[in-house]
């Protein structure tokens, strides 16, 4: 891992769930729901398997649960491989976005991002 991969997992590593986050224009756009730290390997994304007809209950509500992160797969892989956070948020459609590593500007008594809240994209 390069120098700069080491600092964002550094960074990452002092976020908890829960913790404010705050965009670069000083809003705040909600809290961490979960946080991923980068795994340099993390090339592709598997989605859940597909649902047979005939399958027991239990079994096709296992095959729907929602893998993380719930992006396309191309973005996917990149917040795999760098590491991201998934932050509640009212702000999108969907109730949460996505924020890679990189975006994390800094960790103080919240996090702070280098992005509006816009920018970032939101759970599918």
């Amino acid at each position: 891992m390069n120098q700069r991969g080491t600092q964002q997992q550094g960074v990452i590593s002092r976020i908890t769930t829960g913790m404010r986050v705050i965009d670069s224009t000083g809003v705040e756009i909600g809290t961490v729901d979960l946080v991923q730290r980068g795994d340099p390997n993390a090339v592709t994304v598997q989605g859940p398997p597909t649902a047979d007809p005939g399958s027991s209950l239990d079994e096709l509500i296992e095959s729907t649960a929602v893998e993380e992160p719930d992006v396309p797969a191309d973005l996917a892989a990149r917040l795999l491989h760098s590491g991201y956070l998934k932050v509640s948020t009212d702000l999108a459609r969907t109730g949460a976005v996505y924020v890679l590593a990189e975006r994390i500007a800094a960790v103080t008594d919240g996090v702070r991002l280098d992005v509006p809240v816009e920018d970032l994209p939101a759970e599918e």
